[in-house]
This record gives structure tokens, sequence and C-alpha cells, in this order.
């Protein structure tokens, strides 16, 4: 049943440079009788219905090692759903190949669609043929609407199935991009066991510090890959739980932003400012920091050609800051918040990051999915041509599922039947109409010198530091690989010098150093030692 009222949420005009978002955004609740709640799924679509595809149907994990990701939540079904018509369909995963049920029943797959065809990479959850908790090793596509037809009209869809195995597809917790005719598997981890946050010996984890780039031959009876070429940053790219925001950069060409994530290699923290990545390559943005938004949740991202200008609308989620009477309130336990967020990439480059002034309707939006209209203008990564939207009010897509809590920390509070699976339907509108909002800080006030550069053995840290109380150091090679880290103490205000030896482990060659301050600010500098 479709809720009349809507929800206005925000109106926003940009204030930067004399220019202006003038547009409205606003959100209306749809209600679809015993529709199922689920977060952390995939989705396909096509001609206005959607193919749900795994994903889990409880709230936040629990902490205990023996009942996290317990497999009676998992999602055993495939899911159609119209929000026109306001009717779903479903359809057990059981005539499927039991490799392909074990996958397509678990949670943060990597997924992407293109053209008629669902791509889905690796995922988490337990393996009745491995009898453990895995992350699967798999790739498997789906033809969307030759599904949906099926479900729709109950019929057989398994002929609309393929799959391949292979280790390298053995990630969860990532995102599955597309640029050029290739695939892009972005961050994410390997995690195989039985999750517990103490880090006891219930699982093993490897990160994904990097992307990968490949095709695929989706050719009917004989899908594979090829081409794969691994890129690896154990600093910068050690993401997952991370929003994948498609981007239009100044320059015209198309790529991606790596939005947060977590966590960190020396602190338990999630990283704070984004990576710029496309064809060419990728470019950590260290010099601006995001504080409204750090993991996965419902985003949107829309291109202002007239004055080359980039949106990204983040809605609710979990994040590290959020606003509480006007204060910008940081929580380390990385609550629940209802936040609604702005990041916009100017002309010159610039990123800027906005509070927008209402919120989402409660604790919501955290593992949700925002499904694009795509009846609607937008470039081949679906970033949506703002300037092509006209009329009174304009249908931008649909925010569907996710994890709804009661409290802002049950994980940490072990309060975890505060969360449950969303099954609210919320539809974006767009129209002109601004009003003004304020712009957050995210400049990094810190820089460093290495003195001597090139260094043989003694060398110096000249430090300019605002505040900071912690700072923590990474040294890597070209290749991406870490050879040292460590956590420095007694750091002082003010213009400091760090006397550091060489280690043994650091051979003759070009490195890249970085500084950390207090978990927050990323700074990094190349270091030649002799």
């Amino acid at each position: 049943m479709r809720v009349l009222s809507t929800l206005s949420l925000f109106l926003v005009a940009l204030m930067t440079y004399g220019q202006q978002f003038d547009y409205t955004l606003s959100l209306t609740p749809v209600t679809i009788p015993n529709l199922t709640g689920i977060h952390s799924y995939a989705f396909g679509q096509d001609n206005g219905k959607w193919l749900i595809v795994g994903g889990r149907l409880d709230g936040i994990h629990p902490r205990p090692a023996n009942s996290s990701f317990p497999a009676s939540s998992n999602n055993t079904d495939l899911y159609v759903i119209d929000p026109q018509t306001e009717q779903f369909w479903s359809a057990p995963l059981s005539s499927l190949p039991t490799s392909t049920q074990e996958q397509l029943q678990s949670t943060n797959m990597n997924f992407r669609q293109v053209g008629d065809t669902l791509y889905i990479i690796g995922g988490y959850a337990y393996s009745n043929t491995a009898a453990d908790h895995i992350t699967f090793p798999n790739l498997t596509t789906i033809i969307v609407s030759s599904t949906i037809d099926a479900i729709v009209n109950n019929q057989s869809f398994s002929g609309y199935f393929q799959q391949i195995t292979d280790q390298e597809f053995a990630i969860t917790g990532g995102q599955l991009a597309y640029l050029d005719d290739k695939f892009m598997l972005v961050g994410g981890h390997r995690f195989d066991g039985r999750y517990n946050p103490m880090g006891n010996p219930s699982y093993t984890q490897t990160y994904h510090t990097g992307y990968k780039t490949f095709e695929i031959n989706n050719t009917a009876g004989n899908l594979n890959y090829a081409n794969l070429v691994q890129t690896t940053d154990a600093v910068h790219l050690r993401r997952r739980d991370y929003n994948l925001m498609p981007q239009v950069y100044p320059d015209g060409t198309l790529g991606y932003m790596i939005s947060a994530g977590v966590f960190q290699a020396v602190t338990d923290m999630p990283f704070l400012y984004p990576v710029d990545i496309n064809s060419s390559g990728y470019i950590p943005q260290t010099s601006f920091n995001q504080y409204l938004s750090h993991y996965h949740s419902a985003t949107t991202s829309m291109y202002d050609a007239t004055n080359n200008r980039m949106h990204n609308i983040f809605f609710g989620g979990l994040s590290q800051y959020y606003y509480d009477n006007g204060s910008l309130v940081q929580d380390d336990n990385v609550p629940f918040v209802k936040t609604i967020s702005l990041v916009t990439r100017e002309a010159d480059s610039t990123l800027t990051e906005y509070q927008l002034p209402l919120e989402m309707p409660g604790l919501k939006g955290a593992s949700a999915e925002f499904i694009p209209n795509l009846a609607l203008d937008h470039y081949e990564n679906e970033v949506l041509k703002l300037n092509t939207i006209s009329g009174d009010s304009t249908l931008l897509g649909w925010i569907f599922g996710g994890i709804e809590s009661s409290s802002l920390n049950p994980f940490a509070n072990n309060t975890i039947a505060d969360t449950q699976a969303d099954n609210t339907i919320y539809e974006v509108w767009i129209k002109a109409a601004p009003l003004a909002v304020d712009q957050i800080d995210g400049k990094n006030p810190y820089r460093f010198e290495v003195l001597p550069n090139p260094v043989d053995q003694e060398y110096t840290l000249r430090i300019s530091n605002p505040s900071a109380k912690r700072m923590d150091y990474y040294i890597a090679g070209l290749d991406g690989k870490i050879v040292e880290k460590d956590h420095l103490l007694d750091v002082n205000q003010g213009t400091i010098d760090y006397t550091m030896t060489r280690s043994s482990s650091i051979s003759q060659g070009i490195y890249l150093m970085t500084l950390v301050f207090d978990g927050k600010y990323f700074v990094t500098k190349k270091v030649v030692f002799e």
C-alpha cells in the first residue's frame, strides 16, 4: 500500500563559489504488504522490475562466534519487486546447483549489472559443502530479464545462470565496477570462519588491499575471464564495506570514487578520505576528509555538466561522526545515523562536504541499496545527467532495504535486538527549489618533510602538527606492499623534528612514507633510500 504523505527530507543549495545545487530532494515511503526485509543483497533490474539476490533477513550480526551470521537468516529465495504496481514474487534457489545456491544466499557479494547480465562475485555465508562459514570463490552470471519473467510466471529459471570457481574471486565486502569494457573488483577481504569482535581464532581474514581488472566472456556454456591485472596499495586501498561512487571527473573522463570504508592497518578506525580510481590508475585524495558517511549505505551520484560539478549523496548508514544539536560529535563505535550528506567535486577538483538540513526517517540506510531510475539520462557508469532533469518533480530512484536500528550502537552495546532488516521502499524525487546549507571543513592541516631526502641511515621527520596526540606511520614500496609500520607516541603540538633510523627491512630504492595523525589525517611523501 502506498503511503500518501511525502517525507520532504531536505532542500539543498550549495553556496560554494557563489553557485548553487538548485534542486530539492524528497523521499516518499512505499509499503508493499508482506514484503520481506533484506539487507546486504545484490540486485539487477529490467523494465521497471528488480531482481533481489542474497543478503540477510536479520539485523546486525551478533557478537558471539557461535551465533554470528546464522544460516537460518540467509536469504534463500530470489525476489522480484515491482515498486510501481506494489507487487512482489519469490522463488527458492533450490532448483539451482548446490554451489550456485550456496553463493547466492550469501551476504556482501560484489555485483554489477552490464546490459542484461548481472555479474556476482564472492560473498560470505555458511556453506553446507564446506561445513563452515566461507567467502565463496565463485563468479556467477544471471540473465536478468529472463529470470524476472520466469519467476513472475512461475517457470524454471535455472537455464539463465552460469558459474565458475576461481580463488581470485574469494572476496566479500568489496565492490565490482565496470569501465572501458573491463571489470574492476575493488577492495573487500577474504573471511573464512565465524566472526568474533575480539580477534579470537574462530576465523582467518585477508584484506584485498587493492583492485583487480579483468575481462569476462559470458558466452553461453563457456563462462570465463582473462587478462587479470592486480594493483596493490596496502596503505590507501585496504578498504571494505565502503561506497563506490561512479564519477564524471572535471576533464570529462568516467571513473569511480572510493568513499571511506574500514579498517586502517594500524588503527581499527574507518578511513575518512576518498580515493579516485579510473582506467589510468588511482589517486588517494588525502587533502580532504569526509566526516558523515563511512560504511556501505544507499547512495546516488549526479553530474551537473553546465557548472562541471559532480554531486554524491549519502543516505543514512553508519558514521564515526554525526551532528547533535548543531555540534559535530565523534563516536569511535561508528554508530547508526540519520544523516543525509553530500560531497561535491568542483570544476577545479576541490571536494567539499555538506550536511543536509533534514534527516532520514530513523536510523536507516546501512547496507541498503539505491536502485536508480534508468529511464533517466545517465552515463555508462550510471551517473545521472542532472541537467536533463526538467519539470515539477522527477523520480530519481528508490532506496530499498538495509538495517534499521532503534539505537545508535547496538553492536557495541550487545543489543542487536534493536535492529532488523528493513522492508521499506523509499521513492527519491527531485525538483528545482533550493535552500541554503552549511559547509563542513574537510581540509587536512598536516604536513611533513623528510630530511635529508635521499636517506642513508638516520633521517628526520619534520612535522607541522596543529594538535595531534597520536601518530602512526607506514613505509611502502612502489609495489604497494608495506615494509614497515608502527605507532609513534609523545607527539607534541607545533613544528617538531622526530629522528628515525632506517630499518634492515628497507633496501635501496624509492618508497612511499605515510604519516597518520589521530587516525584521521593521512599525508604521503616519496622517499629515496640510498
